[in-house]
């Protein structure tokens, strides 16, 4: 009996579980998976593990289901308006209280600032969306074009919040951007049309190929967070730091949760799971060379990428541990839908 209930439990909760123990192996041996390292994250991550992630998301998603997507004005507005305009003007208040309240370092609001203007990522909410059952078309369309707006979007916010701003090689990043996630979709879409994937495509489990690629991924970046350590830092200002990212992100994950949930009659159950990952998650892929651009030779530059360290792997820890209960939820609100009359 015991042992039955042990291993639902761990059915139930291996990706979380994934997190943690990715963590645990990251600080044992960081230099495995850190920048340089043998498993040359820079290469795999980029264009295998996130390829992947895409590449699966076009094999599982009908053409019907993204071209119905584009035309879903409502939910991409909402969720790149809350990516791009709340979270940044709500960062601002937040960093105003915290700095004539409670005098936190100035760097490490400089820090949430920068986080607050970053795009949608183009794997991790992908991914969560995926393990709920949500909206995964909603997901993949929004971290498409989450990117292409941060490359112009997060320039200009990052000038009004904190008078300077980085220059991004726009032609670059798009191609990178068509490399690792148009490219990849476009085969697994190809493949599917043709029905060479036919007879095989359902047996796969592609979530879970998914979330393992995408706890490659987590594997890699904390790596580089244990391995990276450019001036030492005060306890006290990482304690802060940790506690101000999660319970910001949990306000976030709120917010966007009951806010999407409260227009149900404009967005499905499925609708909301992919706008509550989408809305509040955000780019390490972007955002770091932004930070290096903006900041680097800065004495404080570690306070200043603290927050986006920490942001980054909480937010998938964070979503780990919803999946669970936004599975039982929308699995409920669609039993309770087939009682309605």
């Amino acid at each position: 009996m015991e042992k039955s209930r042990f291993k639902l439990l761990l059915r139930k909760y291996w990706f979380l579980l994934g997190i943690l123990g990715a963590i645990f192996l990251a600080e044992l041996v960081p230099s495995l998976g850190a920048t340089g390292g043998p498993l040359k994250p820079e290469w795999t991550v980029k264009y295998v593990a996130v390829s992947l992630i895409f590449f699966l998301s076009g094999m599982s998603l009908s053409f019907s289901e993204m071209k119905a997507t584009t035309s879903r004005i409502k939910v991409h507005f909402y969720i790149q308006a809350f990516t791009f305009l709340f979270i940044p003007l709500l960062i601002m208040t937040i960093n105003v209280f915290l700095r004539n309240v409670f005098a936190i370092n100035e760097w490490i609001l400089k820090g949430l600032a920068t986080v607050s203007c970053m795009p949608p990522p183009v794997s991790s909410a992908v991914i969560l969306t995926r393990a709920v059952g949500g909206n995964e078309a909603v997901a993949v369309f929004n971290s498409v074009i989450g990117s292409l707006i941060g490359l112009f979007f997060t320039p200009l916010v990052l000038l009004l919040m904190l008078g300077k701003t980085a220059v991004v090689s726009t032609l670059s990043s798009i191609y990178i951007l068509c490399q690792t996630v148009l490219l990849p979709l476009l085969v697994g879409q190809t493949l599917r049309s043709t029905g060479l994937l036919k007879y095989g495509v359902h047996q796969l489990p592609l979530s879970s190929i998914g979330q393992m690629a995408l706890l490659f991924i987590i594997f890699t970046t904390f790596c580089d967070a244990f391995r990276t350590h450019d001036i030492p830092m005060n306890a006290a200002d990482i304690l802060i730091t940790v506690f101000l990212v999660v319970l910001i992100q949990m306000i976030f994950l709120y917010i966007s949760f009951e806010l999407s949930n409260y227009f149900s009659n404009t967005f499905a159950p499925s609708d909301v799971v992919a706008i509550t990952f989408c809305s509040t998650h955000k780019s390490l892929t972007l955002g770091i060379p932004i930070l290096r651009i903006l900041f680097s030779g800065y004495a404080h530059f570690s306070q200043i990428t603290l927050p986006f360290l920490i942001y980054h792997p909480t937010q998938i820890i964070l979503g780990g541990l919803l999946v669970p209960y936004l599975k039982r939820w929308i699995n409920s609100t669609r039993s309770r839908s087939k009682l309605l009359p």
